[in-house]
Parts: structure tokens; C-alpha cells; sequence
């Protein structure tokens, strides 16, 4: 079942200016890092949520339909599903009419379900015969990132920028600080947006 990012985020919930700000960082020498942080941090978050933080694309495929109606996507907020497309026998990617199934992101995965009376067409090839193209994110702009995410972030970036020791092979890493996980551990439990005041 892979899951491949077909389309990166535009930008990121954390800006260079930002990132600086909260490190107290004036000169411009270690933007480079200050970005590669910014990065890292993100997709820590995004990997330990499994979410998509600022809008971004991907496709899932699958071999075959699961057993149940019911497709689940791994990852959320799902924005959109963009399109669903079978393989026939002949390798040609056949794209479903979206009159065809319902999507459902109110529920903790989003899934897709086919409508009442019809079924998934079964695909013609043994592997990844189905793929689901979808847009996952809480908006294009950081904006739309709940600030808590924004803000476990920062905290994530400075932890990584001050502590930047080498770790021998056999050693164990520093932990992620408690409070990152603090910040993040109520969207572990819904992808509904937590209203903040």
C-alpha cells in the first residue's frame, strides 16, 4: 500500500523570519540550517500525526479493493480526493466518475465508500491496480496550521538548534522534548480542527 507525495507543500507553517524570532538569531550565516530545521521539524510532526500540515498531494494505491466497502486514506486533513483511477488488463489507468462513490472526511480517516447499489471495479493488474489521488492539508498558507502545530514546531527547531552534538553510533538520541509532545498529543486523537481562542 504506497503512499507517494506527488505534490510538495508551497510553503512552510514556520517562515525563516519566524524561526529566527524565536531562536533570537540576527545574522543571516545559518539560514541555511534554520531552513533545513524548519523542514525537519515539520515532518517530524506530520510523520508523529500522521496529517498533512499545509496542502500538499498524494496518491495511495492499493492492489485490490479492501475487503470492506469502505477505503480508508492514511493521511489527514484530507482536503480533496482528486481522483480515483483503476488499471485494466491493459495497463490503462480507467479515472472513476466522482458519481461513483462518496467521500467522507468528517470521520478520524477519511475514506471513500462506492455509492448505494454499486461496487469497485476490480483492477486488471496484480500490483497497485488502484490508485486514489487526494489533497491532504489544513489550507495552502501557514495561516491555516493550527497555532499549537506552529508552536510545537518552534519549539522542535530550537531544540534541534541548540543541541547539535554528535551521537556516536550505540548512543542513544536526545529525546524529543516533553512539551512538543504535550502540544501535539490532541491531534493525535482527531483531525477535527481544535477550536483555539
Amino acid at each position: 500500500m504506497p503512499l507517494i507525495l506527488t505534490a510538495a507543500p508551497a510553503v512552510e507553517p514556520v517562515s525563516l523570519a519566524e524561526a529566527k524570532a524565536h531562536l533570537r538569531v540576527d545574522e543571516t550565516v545559518e539560514d541555511a540550517l534554520i531552513n533545513s530545521l524548519i523542514l525537519a521539524a515539520r515532518l517530524h510532526v506530520e510523520r508523529a500525526l500522521d496529517m498533512a500540515l499545509i496542502e500538499q498531494s498524494w496518491s495511495l494505491y492499493l492492489d485490490a479493493w479492501p475487503g470492506e466497502r469502505a477505503v480508508s486514506l492514511p493521511l489527514g486533513p484530507v482536503m480533496t480526493v482528486d481522483a480515483v483511477r483503476v488499471h485494466n488488463a491493459v495497463d490503462e489507468a480507467v479515472t472513476l466518475s466522482p458519481s461513483a462513490y462518496v467521500v467522507d472526511t468528517v470521520s478520524r480517516d477519511a475514506r471513500i465508500v462506492p455509492r448505494d447499489g454499486l461496487t469497485w471495479p476490480q483492477p486488471g493488474r496484480a500490483a497497485n491496480g488502484v490508485e486514489i489521488a487526494f489533497t491532504a492539508g489544513f489550507g495552502a498558507s501557514a495561516a491555516n496550521v493550527p497555532q499549537i502545530l506552529r508552536q510545537a514546531i518552534l519549539l522542535l527547531i530550537a531544540h534541534w538548534y541548540q543541541e547539535r552534538e554528535p551521537i556516536a553510533l550505540g548512543q542513544s538520541a536526545l529525546a524529543i522534548p516533553h512539551m512538543v509532545s504535550d502540544l501535539i498529543a490532541p491531534y493525535r486523537l482527531s483531525l477535527i480542527h481544535i477550536s483555539e481562542p
